[in-house]
């Protein structure tokens, strides 16, 4: 028994001099401190190793055709908005509104026509052609000359408006012309589309005619002239392609309605209407 005890404490000791070796092989290591540099904020001039701002790595363009962008490529439309013949108070006739631009993004030339008349004969109408300049995502300045058509002298006019999108998706167009002998005029347009499903398009439609001075042979007058409201349905059978049916009521103001009146001419009218929409 006394055996024992001695080889156990011989262990004992043994054990315990190799935990005390061990704690001092595991002693803390000393780290060096680390430097961290001062810290800056974005800006300033990039370093000489920085990516190019177009991302372009210093490579250049693509020399094959077809492998540049088309963002930047001129782009053209054609839009017939309404054509169509009508049928009123006044009789029958025949009426346009048509539209084309050319251009990019930002610049393009823009040319409208608008008026009607009869089968063989223009009553009134005009041309405008327009240089439209985007300002913002919905909204464009337009500047240009405009060319009356139809009965009576056959002025110029120089033209500045504004064109684009309002909240809630209404189109609005606002278009002052300045002429010679201090004449001037204004034009309002809005309208909205109605998708009652995926073809059928209910478009109802105001435009207003101003003018500052009393014109004998355009037989306008001084102030408002005129009020228009319509509501047309068309049904595109293609996208580019939609026959449509509407009614609209025509009302005369001021001077416009007394010259109506001397020509033995209804100074409020409702037309029924049935054309085609058509773009391209």
């Amino acid at each position: 028994m006394k055996g024992y005890s001695v080889v156990l404490v011989a262990s004992l000791l043994s054990f315990t001099a190799t935990a005390q070796e061990a704690a001092v092989k595991m002693a803390p290591m000393q780290m060096p401190a680390m430097q961290m540099p001062p810290m800056q904020m974005q800006g300033g001039k990039p370093s000489s190793d920085a990516r190019d701002p177009d991302y372009s790595d210093g490579v250049p363009a693509s020399t094959l055709r077809g492998m540049d962008m088309l963002d930047a490529t001129p782009q053209a439309m054609l839009l017939i908005d309404q054509l169509e013949t009508t049928t009123g108070h006044n009789g029958s006739g025949k009426a346009w509104d048509v539209e084309g631009w050319y251009g990019g993004d930002t610049d393009r030339l823009w040319v409208r026509t608008e008026g009607d008349g009869t089968t063989h004969s223009v009553e009134q109408g005009n041309v405008d052609a327009l240089w439209y300049h985007t300002v913002s995502a919905y909204w464009g300045t337009q500047l240009g000359i405009s060319q009356d058509l139809g009965r009576g002298e056959h002025r110029q006019w120089a033209a500045v408006g504004v064109e684009g999108l309002a909240p809630y998706w209404f189109e609005i167009r606002a278009t002052a012309y300045v002429g010679a002998s201090g004449r001037t005029a204004l034009k309002l347009h809005a309208e909205y589309e109605l998708l009652l499903t995926q073809r059928l398009v209910l478009q109802p439609e105001a435009e207003m005619s101003a003018y500052g001075k009393s014109d004998r042979s355009m037989r306008t007058g001084a102030g408002v002239s005129d009020v228009t409201l319509g509501i047309r349905l068309r049904y595109e059978i293609r996208r580019w392609f939609a026959p449509y049916i509407g009614v609209q009521f025509q009302q005369q103001f001021g001077g416009t309605a007394s010259y109506a009146r001397s020509d033995r001419e209804a100074v409020f009218d409702r037309q029924w209407v049935a054309g085609i929409r058509v773009w391209f």
